[in-house]
């Protein structure tokens, strides 16, 4: 999402200690700045009271590219060839790895200018919880290979990323059209056995129906993001965006920012695609009776808003005899989500005992039956 105005100037999300000058870190079981380094701590920055409330932006001026400049930012950002990932960088950093699929990468110099996030939830969990949490769901996965549990309890450090969500507002109005259907019942004579039976059958007995139904969508999630299945951040939910904190980047400090990838329309189609399904559920209720059909139904949108988001993930991405498997940890919750790798002479093992016990029992049945 760009503008034809002069850009912003680049953010770092760095913060020096006022102690020593080291950069300090947000620590998520303290809720404050952390210097690792002599130890100072600094609460996060209030905002102001007149900055209190997460402010939602104008869906119609941002596809128009005429939202304030404020509420755009410029960050320097690493785009892994491997999975696409646009990741943020100090400018400190020259080569890394792609927190997403474990791809060496060496960053360039490139920036992404790009809507500015409104509001984000603070990492709650720190990277020990997390740690294990992720632990206990591998502990927990059967035909899991050892040496891939083994590496990942003795791997490599995890990565605290902020996900980028958008949130769509909507006032919607529909009218319909569609058919209530009534369920009675006849009697009929069927034949059983050589035996006539009554039996009560239902039958449907449908009338047209139409009218309206309406709903306010408050914060419908999509997701921003392709560098991680869908099927990943959605079994990390719920998140508890009642607990949205005004974006301050101080949250950010020793964490990682990843840019959206899914643009803001392609977002509210996904986003109008949930609320048509809600809306068809209204209609349903609405249609009544003990069946329904629903032939058209024309909705309405109007007053749109948005805001762009970010949301807590702990990520580790392993290659383990040339396979990534990559471990998804909700920053809130400590709900785990990954790959599912299968260990093959675990399951073959397990077929040969299972073969060996279905003989035993087989051969114990016979001799059973033998004594008689």
């Amino acid at each position: 999402m760009t503008t034809g105005t002069a850009p912003a100037p680049l953010e770092e999300h760095r913060f020096p200690c006022d102690q020593c000058g080291a950069d300090y870190r947000f620590a998520p079981d303290r809720g404050e700045l952390v210097c690792d380094h002599c130890g100072h701590a600094e609460p996060i920055a209030q905002s102001g009271p007149w900055d209190s409330s997460i402010r939602e932006l104008d869906f119609h001026r941002a596809l128009a590219q005429d939202l304030p400049e404020q509420e755009i930012e410029e960050t320097r950002v690493l785009t892994c060839p491997n999975c696409a990932a646009q990741v943020e960088f100090d400018s400190s950093v020259h080569a890394a790895e792609c927190p997403f699929c474990a791809t060496p990468v060496v960053t360039d110099t490139g920036t992404h200018r790009h809507i500015k996030p409104r509001g984000l939830l603070p990492f709650a969990l720190d990277e020990e919880t997390a740690r294990d949490a992720m632990n206990h769901w591998l502990g927990g996965l059967w035909f899991a290979p050892n040496g891939l549990q083994a590496y990942a309890r003795k791997g490599r450090k995890m990565q605290g990323i902020y996900v980028p969500y958008w949130t769509f507002d909507a006032d919607t109005a529909s009218q319909y059209s569609g058919e209530r259907g009534t369920v009675y019942y006849e009697t009929r004579t069927v034949m059983r056995d050589g035996k006539r039976e009554q039996v009560r059958v239902p039958k449907v007995r449908w009338r047209r129906v139409s009218g309206r139904v309406a709903r306010f969508f408050d914060d419908v999630l999509v997701l921003a993001s392709r560098s991680l299945p869908k099927r990943f951040t959605d079994a990390l939910q719920p998140w508890d965006l009642a607990a949205l904190e005004p974006y301050n980047p101080e949250y950010l400090a020793g964490f990682r920012a990843e840019g959206y990838t899914v643009e803001l329309e392609d977002g509210f189609t996904e986003a109008r695609a949930h609320m048509d399904r809600v809306i068809a559920r209204d209609v349903r209720f609405d249609i009544g009776g003990d069946r329904q059909r629903i032939h058209d139904i024309q909705t309405r949108v109007s007053d749109v808003t948005f805001k762009h988001v970010l949301l807590p993930v702990w990520l580790a991405a392993y290659k383990y005899r040339g396979e990534t498997y990559r471990f998804v940890v909700n920053g809130r919750t400590g709900r785990v989500q990954g790959e599912r790798p299968w260990s093959a002479w675990k399951i073959g093992f397990a077929v040969i005992i299972g073969l060996l016990i279905a003989g035993a029992v087989g051969y114990a049945i016979a001799m059973n039956e033998g004594q008689f």
